[in-house]
């Protein structure tokens, strides 16, 4: 039995060294690429703004401009560094600073945040104008959460002091993605160890039983955890699929038919949790976009399941479809243990669970929200969260209609008279709101 189960074992090994190796390269050279844009951009303000720090050599006779004739006579150096994604400040030999772009201005009279970014840039100018070059790093916990970092140093005019610049770069993006591919890293080993483990355990185990009875409860967890690493390989591949961005073949889909497929598919874990599923119908008529109907039926279906492993047996888990004037509307609501304010900007995140001990029991691969991001990404809408601890919690997704088709007024209005309301219903207002 060990035989035969040895090559699909390592078959499985297999594609998931190469998925984990695959994505780990795509993580490091989005981080490169970012970093080397920064870089690029820092050395585009400084060598605008100041001259460099002097050397042990001579200087030469080609004319210097000083910082202050540069800002004055010359706009295109402004508007160019004013469209630049980092800060740059420019003071006088005192520390008063006599430029800032767009970038940096908004930290003058900041609050919060911005004041505690403003107070650590006067200090990185007090060190620079005295030849001290400063790096400081600001980590501003939010929400959201943003990371910062100030660079400052000295500029020259012709050997002589004349001021310092400092750099602020926004760098919450390239921590998000390193913290993302080390958690990434640290997780999927984890993950995959784990059910690994346990058919190594159990296949052990089995090959050393003669009850027939131990025989029949050890295969039957085999079994369990082969779907689990199964499962979790397979969303896997969806979620790398997904990242391409890419519908092939849009088709025109109505998302009525698309929450009736997820609701269908969905409906075996309902009853099996004693939930139940309620499908509103706040509009008359059809709603129409474009897209993947199966990326659309899974992700809705990822939404539903996530509500129900959350809920308490004999709740409601309400979904809903309709459109307004700025797109089609695609709501999940639940009455279930909501998500804590601080989880709710990484729930998205590949692996991220808020409740680890609960995914366990409900056995979920902590993908499902990714795979619905990725989904709602690749259609052009967007998706958002309103939660309350102990209340429940509320995904809307927001899609652009299609443009090929939609119900004509009359349309509506026939529908309308026969005993649906065209408009959102008046319950959406006792959604919980954080």
């Amino acid at each position: 039995m060990l035989a035969q189960t040895a090559s699909p074992v390592a078959v499985t090994l297999l594609v998931c060294a190469a998925l984990v190796v695959g994505l780990v390269i795509g993580a490091l050279v989005a981080t490169s690429r970012m970093r080397r844009r920064a870089a690029a951009a820092a050395e585009l303000a400084a060598a605008a703004a100041v001259d460099v720090a002097p050397t042990d050599a001579a200087p030469t006779e080609v004319e210097e401009v000083s910082v202050a004739t540069t800002w004055a006579g010359d706009p295109r150096i402004d508007r160019a560094l004013g469209a630049l994604p980092i800060g740059v400040v420019v003071t006088d030999t005192s520390g008063n600073a006599v430029y800032r772009n767009r970038f940096a201005q908004r930290f003058e009279r900041g609050r919060h945040g911005d004041a505690l970014v403003e107070a650590a840039l006067h200090d990185v100018i007090s060190a620079a104008i005295v030849g001290q070059s400063t790096e400081v790093p600001i980590d501003l916990y939010g929400p959201p959460a943003r990371n910062l970092e100030l660079r400052g140093s000295a500029t020259y005019d012709g050997g002589a002091l004349t001021g310092s610049v400092v750099l602020i770069e926004d760098v919450t993006s390239a921590h998000n993605l390193d913290r993302v591919r080390k958690d990434f890293v640290a997780n999927v080993s984890h993950e995959l160890r784990t059910p690994i483990g346990g058919i190594g355990v159990l296949a052990e185990t089995l090959r050393d039983a003669d009850d027939p009875e131990v025989i029949d409860r050890l295969s039957g967890r085999l079994q369990n955890e082969a779907l689990r690493l199964g499962g979790m390989i397979d969303d896997l591949l969806t979620l790398s699929r997904l990242e391409s961005g890419r519908i092939e073949d849009p088709e025109l889909m109505d998302l009525h038919q698309v929450l009736t497929l997820a609701i269908e598919r969905s409906s075996p874990t309902a009853e099996y949790r004693q939930i139940e599923l309620v499908a509103g119908r706040s509009q008359s008529g059809p709603v129409f976009v474009d897209g993947d109907q199966r990326q659309m039926v899974s992700a809705v279906a990822n939404l539903l399941d996530n509500a129900i492993k959350y809920s308490d047996p004999g709740s409601e888990v309400v979904a809903d479809v309709y459109r307004t004037d700025r797109g089609a509307i695609l709501t999940v609501t639940d009455t279930g243990i909501g998500i804590p304010e601080a989880a709710q900007t990484r729930i998205f995140e590949r692996f991220y669970r808020v409740d680890d001990a609960r995914s366990r029991v409900t056995g979920g691969t902590g993908l499902g929200l990714s795979i619905v991001r990725h989904v709602v990404l690749n259609h052009r809408g967007t998706i958002r969260v309103e939660s309350t601890e102990g209340q429940g919690s509320a995904f809307t997704v927001s899609l652009p209609l299609s443009k090929v088709h939609q119900p004509a007024p009359h349309e509506t209005m026939q529908a309308s008279v026969s005993g649906s309301d065209p408009e959102p219903p008046k319950e959406r207002t006792q959604w919980p709101n954080p």
